[in-house]
């Protein structure tokens, strides 16, 4: 996200005063991150064999695009992230949402 927030500051600077310079690719990096975050969660409880995943998915998207959204200063600037802290509670959240799926016993 960074080198692509990068990419959309530089296509700004590069407008001038054009309106809108590097709108575009702001956008496109952003609806990559809202679309590529739930698409690797749901990939890695697959891996781990969690069948039942569209809670968690469904809630990860959702989390995930309102805490980038929330943070978009910070990841908005050069060498900016998500603060730790939040993407740890993040990650908390998606791994307790997949472990409270229903108990199969086989």
């Amino acid at each position: 996200m960074s080198a692509g927030y990068a990419w959309a500051r530089e296509e700004a600077a590069a407008g001038g005063d054009t309106v809108g310079a590097g709108a575009f690719e702001f956008l496109l990096v952003t609806a990559a991150s809202w679309t590529l975050m739930p698409l690797l969660l749901w990939a890695g409880l697959r891996v781990v064999a969690n069948t039942p995943s569209a809670v968690p998915v469904t809630v990860g998207a959702l989390v995930w695009a309102g805490g980038s959204g929330y943070f978009i200063d910070d990841l908005d600037r050069a060498g900016g992230h998500i603060p730790i802290l939040v993407l740890a509670a993040y990650v908390l959240l998606g791994t307790g949402l997949a472990g409270a799926g229903p108990d199969r016993r086989d």
